[in-house]
C-alpha cells in the first residue's frame, strides 16, 4: 500500500455505499454508509515529561483558504501513518507516543497553509447566536453534551467517559498548555437557593443560576499531525483531541460520524454549541450554512468567539438501519481563518471534518477495538 498515489487514496475513501438519491417525494437526508479503514497501534514509546509551558489559545488562525488547501497534494500512505500516530498524556505527567498501521483503505488530509490572521472577526453582520437558558434546555440533549474545559475551550461528550475537543485547547503544536496536567471538564448543573433538593425533584426550589461540576481528565490523545505541524502548516487538518475522564459522566452523549459532503447535509447547514468567552457562563448555540469545504475542513460563517473552539459540529440525518433520525458529530470547531481571495479579504470560521481515517482513529481511542468501529 505504500505506493498508492494520493489520487487513488482519495477515490477509495470517497467511495460511500448505500447512499440515497436526493430525488423523489419521500427522500430524507440519510447518513451515508462508508467502507471504513482500520487504524491500529503498532508500537508505543515512552517519552519524557513535558514542561506544560505553552499559553492557552482559545482559537487558531490561518490565512490559507479553501483554494490553498484544495491545491495541496494528499499525503502519501507513509505520511498518513505518521500524522495519525498519536501522543498520550496521563494525569501523572507521563506520556507515550504510539505508531499506527492503516489497513484496508487509506487517506489523509495534510494540506499546507501559511501566514497569520490579520484580524480576529468571528461575528458576521447580525449576531445570530442564541444563549441557552434554563435547566429544561441546558440539561437536555443535545445541549447537555457540551462541556467546558478548564483551559477555556469547549468539548463534546462522545462516550461514557470521553470528550472530543480541539487539539489547540491542550497543546500548541510544540508542548502542552499550562494547566493540562490537571485538566478538568466542567458540566453545567443547577445551583439551587435555600438548599433545594435537586434538579430531579419537581418540588425543589427554583435554580438561581447554573454552576459547573468538574471531573478530572485521566488521559488525552493528540494526533502527531497536530504536534508535528501547527496552524500554519498541516496541523489545522489535525486540530482535534480526545479526553478520557477519570469517571463516567452519566449523561447522554452524541456519537461521532463521518462527515458527508456539504451538499448532502440537511439544508447545507451545521450546528454547534459552545462557551463563547464574550458570554461568560452561557452556553451559546448557533447554526449556519457551509460556504465551502476541502477534504479535511469545513468553511462557514457561523458567529463565534474564542472559547467556542473544540465544540462538536453536528447534523441530524436519517439512520436507515434503525429507521430513525440521529444526530452525529461530523467535525470539531477549530477557529478563525483570514482568506485573501484574489486580493479581496474574506474571513471564515473553520471546522475540522471527521474523515473516514479520523473516524477510525477516534473510534479506536474510545472503544479500544476496531471491530466496534466498522460503522461511521
Amino acid at each position: 500500500m505504500a505506493g498508492i498515489p494520493g489520487l487513488l487514496l482519495l477515490l477509495l475513501l470517497l467511495c460511500a455505499v448505500g447512499q440515497v438519491s436526493p430525488y423523489g417525494a419521500h427522500w430524507k437526508p440519510t447518513w451515508p454508509a462508508y467502507r471504513l479503514p482500520v487504524v491500529l497501534p503498532q508500537s508505543t514509546l515512552n517519552l519524557g515529561k513535558p514542561d506544560f509551558g505553552a499559553e492557552a489559545k482559545l482559537e487558531v488562525s490561518s490565512s490559507c483558504g479553501p483554494q490553498c488547501h484544495k491545491g495541496t497534494p494528499l499525503p502519501t500512505y507513509e505520511e498518513a501513518k505518521r500524522y495519525l500516530s498519536y501522543e498520550t498524556l496521563y494525569a501523572n505527567g507521563s506520556r507515550t507516543e504510539t505508531q499506527v498501521g492503516i489497513y484496508v483503505l487509506s487517506s489523509g488530509g495534510g494540506q499546507e497553509s501559511s501566514g497569520k490572521s490579520r484580524r480576529k472577526r468571528q461575528i458576521y453582520g447580525y449576531d445570530s447566536r442564541f444563549s441557552i437558558f434554563g435547566k429544561d434546555f441546558l440539561l437536555n440533549y443535545p445541549f447537555s453534551t457540551s462541556v467546558k474545559l478548564s483551559t477555556g475551550c469547549t468539548g463534546t461528550l462522545v462516550a461514557e467517559k470521553h470528550v472530543l475537543t480541539a487539539a489547540h485547547c491542550i497543546h500548541d503544536g510544540k508542548t502542552y498548555v499550562k494547566g493540562t496536567q490537571k485538566l478538568r471538564v466542567g458540566f453545567l448543573k443547577p445551583k439551587f437557593k435555600d438548599g433545594g433538593r435537586g434538579a430531579n425533584d419537581s418540588s425543589s426550589a427554583m435554580p438561581e443560576k447554573m454552576k459547573f461540576q468538574w471531573i478530572r481528565v485521566k488521559r488525552t490523545h493528540v494526533p502527531k499531525g497536530w504536534i508535528k505541524g501547527n496552524a500554519n502548516d498541516i496541523g489545522m487538518d489535525y486540530d482535534y483531541a480526545l479526553l478520557e475522564l477519570k469517571k463516567p459522566h452519566k449523561r447522554k452523549f452524541m456519537k461521532i460520524g463521518v462527515s458527508p459532503p456539504a451538499k448532502q447535509l440537511p439544508g447545507g447547514r451545521i450546528h454547534f454549541s459552545g462557551y463563547d468567552n464574550d458570554r461568560p457562563g452561557n452556553l451559546v448555540y448557533r447554526f449556519c450554512d457551509v460556504k465551502d469545504e476541502t477534504y479535511d475542513l469545513l468553511y462557514q460563517q457561523c458567529d463565534a468567539q474564542p472559547g467556542a473552539s473544540g465544540s462538536g459540529v453536528y447534523v441530524r440525518m436519517w439512520k436507515r438501519q434503525q429507521q430513525k433520525w440521529e444526530r452525529k458529530i461530523i467535525g470539531i470547531f477549530s477557529g478563525h481563518q483570514w482568506v485573501d481571495m484574489n486580493g479581496s479579504p474574506q474571513d471564515f470560521n473553520v471546522a475540522v471534518r471527521i474523515t473516514p481515517l479520523k473516524y477510525a482513529q477516534i473510534c479506536y481511542w474510545i472503544k479500544g477495538n476496531y471491530l466496534d468501529c466498522r460503522e461511521g
